[in-house]
């Protein structure tokens, strides 16, 4: 089932919607906007079975009437959701929705649509200007709910067609609560929820692609490492090819690694208040007593390098060798 009660951290903006609805003043499209994985998805999706339950219960849905049941396995017939074929929405998807959008909802009280990360639409222009024109337009009884990172760029033509609710980051408290509640293990959720910058969603990708333990393997090589040591350049190497292997993941990995130099500052500055999990606390400390504040600032500037240099399609291997080896020099 899904509830509006489990979406943690997002009070003000299940407020406003909550107002909006027993006010009867309804918009008839909503972006949903702010940082990934903050449940942005989660909520568009327990707010449509809210509005379209039966038998709702203290601002929430019942999850057992048979319009909560089909909102949950989404399996309503009156849950349109567009994601894209491949890398992005195709402009026959749009069209396909004008043209289910030109009949009435079939049992629902509000037809839901669904667009998520609208910010992917807008790299091919006539999608944009179609989704455009059915949101200038929008049918009677019909609820669009488009969601979009903070730094997507979305068109302001579609941004005006648009309510926008803010979705903040996550505190890290919050993360921890929803990992562990997952099953993970607390001191597992901690570590992950001080290095996710405010996402649930990175901080379930760091745990399925395990980066927390390969990131502490690369930085435990690079602190190691000393000129002229023999043994060690070929370790790095080895890393360099395991970090190209991430393919798109990569630029994960390369957040992470600049989340724990930024940490590492502001332990050598005394400012640690945002350090929430003690497992990590030796690494920092390595780290300052390594690097110093000039070291980690320019390990830091590294890192956007290679960032950079991916951007211009330079070649993954080279750029994770030429990267580590720095990191440790």
């Amino acid at each position: 089932m899904i509830f509006l009660k489990s979406v943690v951290g997002q009070e003000k903006a299940l407020a406003f919607l909550h107002r909006s609805f027993a006010r009867q003043q309804m918009a008839h499209a909503y972006l949903l906007r702010g940082p990934a994985g903050v449940g942005k998805i989660l909520a568009a999706r327990a707010f449509a079975a809210y509005i379209n339950c039966l038998a709702p219960v203290a601002e929430d849905s019942c999850g057992k009437c048979s319009s909560c049941l089909k909102f949950a396995s989404d399996n309503h017939p009156d849950l349109l959701k567009l994601e894209p074929e491949g890398a992005h929405l195709k402009i026959d998807q749009i069209r396909q929705l004008h043209q289910e959008l030109s009949y009435p909802p079939f049992e629902a009280g509000f037809r839901v649509v669904l667009i998520e990360d609208v910010h992917q639409v807008m790299r091919r222009r006539e999608v944009a200007n179609s989704l455009l024109k059915t949101l200038e337009e929008p049918p009677p009884r019909t609820i669009f709910f488009l969601t979009g990172d903070e730094a997507g760029v979305i068109l302001p033509t579609i941004i005006s067609r648009c309510q926008v609710v803010p979705f903040a980051p996550l505190a890290p408290a919050d993360i921890v609560a929803v990992l562990t509640t997952q099953g993970m293990a607390g001191d597992e959720a901690k570590d992950l929820a001080s290095v996710a910058e405010g996402s649930v969603g990175r901080a379930r990708l760091f745990a399925e692609l395990d980066l927390l333990t390969m990131a502490r393997e690369l930085m435990a090589k690079a602190l190691d490492h000393k000129s002229g040591q023999g043994g060690k350049v070929p370790a790095l190497l080895t890393m360099a090819e395991d970090l190209a292997s991430l393919q798109d993941n990569m630029e994960e990995m390369l957040d992470l690694l600049a989340v724990w130099l930024r940490d590492g500052l502001m332990v050598a500055q005394g400012l640690a208040g945002r350090v929430v999990s003690p497992d990590l606390a030796p690494l920092y400390s390595r780290m300052v007593d390594h690097w110093q504040e000039k070291g980690l600032l320019a390990r830091i500037e590294m890192l956007e390098m290679a960032r950079a240099q991916l951007g211009r399609n330079c070649n993954r291997a080279m750029v994770c060798e030429v990267l580590l080896l720095e990191m440790a020099s």
